[in-house]
């Protein structure tokens, strides 16, 4: 015992001597931040071309990021779309598959009846979550913290294995929606207990923003009247600078505090919005839909050092972030997870398509993810196609867009193009053929 503690002294020494000793401390296990967007349009970040909308802290982020402008999540909807980025699974496999359980029918909020339902049909998604590996979970087992803040829907914060958090059980967030909004000081605390416990740690910021209610500041709602005619717009758009001034201050935080050269920094959207000018919520083909204006965001990772920061237009999911994350970490990954390594650029290069579903908002039957699906679709580098389930969408008819010239999917090609969906079809259910029953 003695010689191996007289070896490791030596080695730390020499080390030292030689100017080395910045290099064993960054050699500590890496702390992992999540900044999660909500409900924010694709294109709408100053560094994707919106020509109005300032992002200056995000667009920082960008460009030290290795940043894929053709980013992915593979459900439009908020809880579906959180629960596959924290498990790295679809929604089929973990079954969060929409934001509420099934409801009686003619059940009203407020009925004893709606609430037991709503009650007990949660209880079962959080404990379907609790079923699956969750990246907090898997980094607990490896000696670090994590924190819950913002967005959460699986009961309380510790039933998605975090060791600290905001939220108690209610619905999307309860306290944990304070964040961002009123408050960034629950994570500048978070990281001073695990600084004193010399442990790395991991940060779910999932802020209610830009997500309605759309209430800015009334100086960022000042900055943007006058530049559209309306007035729902200016308030989203002021709604996403609000976003970016957080995003700034966490990561003004990291750098003050040294933290941000051992920091992976991933950022991404839970799911598209395209503001309808004429009232208050979304446009169609955005936030619950197949389209880019739904599924499509920006995937940036930033860690200094270890990524080249670049812009790249190869295809990226949200499933692919856990096991990037666990592969920089050394950490095996569940053997269930489909996603590459995001940072291994020969697996990206080498990936020929990204595929999806979209389910209805209350599920129709929790234990059958079949039951409440809508639309799968699958996206190669040139061509996209969405194929409806006819339980849930019996007008629907199959869609394909060139979606590398045509990213507002302005033109239905399905009937000129046959070959090409029945190719993109057979790759759509060897990926998953959903059972009817």
């Amino acid at each position: 015992m003695q010689l191996r503690m007289l070896i490791a002294s030596l080695a730390f020494w020499l080390f030292a001597s030689a100017g080395l000793s910045g290099e064993l401390l960054a050699a500590s296990p890496p702390n992992v931040v999540f900044i999660i967007s909500d409900d924010q349009c694709w294109s709408d970040y100053s560094f994707m071309g919106q020509p109005h909308v300032q992002t200056p802290n995000i667009d920082r982020l960008a460009l030290a990021s290795l940043a894929f402008r053709r980013g992915y999540v593979p459900s439009s909807l908020c809880c579906p779309s959180l629960a596959s980025l924290i498990t790295g699974m679809y929604p089929h496999q973990n079954k969060i598959t929409s934001n509420d359980p099934p409801m009686p029918a003619g059940a009203k909020p407020g009925d004893a009846t709606y609430k037991a339902a709503f009650d007990g049909g949660r209880e079962t998604m959080s404990r379907q979550l609790e079923a699956v590996p969750t990246l907090p979970a898997i980094l607990a087992k490896k000696g670090y913290l994590s924190l819950q803040t913002g967005k959460w829907w699986q009961g309380n914060y510790r039933r998605g294995g975090f060791t600290h958090g905001m939220t108690h059980g209610q619905r999307h967030g309860d306290e944990g929606l304070k964040i961002g909004r009123e408050t960034m000081q629950p994570i500048f605390d978070f990281v001073e207990v695990a600084r004193r416990e010399q442990k790395p740690f991991f940060i779910w910021y999932a802020p209610l923003l830009p997500h309605e209610p759309h209430k800015p500041p009334q100086r960022l709602l000042d900055k943007y009247k006058d530049k559209t005619p309306s007035l729902h717009v200016a308030r989203y758009w002021a709604m996403i600078e609000w976003f970016d001034e957080t995003c700034g201050q966490l990561l003004d935080y990291l750098d003050k505090q040294s933290l941000a050269d051992n920091t992976i920094v991933v950022f991404l959207a839970d799911n598209g919005w395209i503001q309808e000018p004429s009232r208050a919520g979304y446009a169609p083909r955005s936030k619950q839909s197949p389209y880019d204006g739904g599924l499509r965001t920006p995937i940036l990772i930033r860690w200094p050092g270890h990524v080249k920061p670049r812009m790249s237009d190869e295809l990226a999911s949200s499933i692919d972030i856990v096991p990037t994350i666990l592969t920089a970490l050394g950490i095996e990954r569940p053997q269930q997870l489909q996603g590459i390594n995001l940072l291994d650029a020969k697996a990206v290069a080498a990936r020929k398509a990204i595929y999806g579903e979209c389910f209805t908002h209350n599920a129709v039957n929790l234990e059958n993810p079949a039951s409440s699906l809508r639309w799968r679709w699958i996206s190669d580098r040139d061509w996209k196609l969405l194929v409806p389930d006819t339980r849930n969408e019996p007008d629907a008819h199959v869609e394909l867009y060139a979606i590398a010239t045509d990213p507002d999917e302005k033109t239905n090609l399905a009937n000129d193009k046959p070959e090409i969906v029945e190719q993109l079809t057979r790759e759509l259910d060897h990926w998953w053929m959903p059972k009817k029953e």
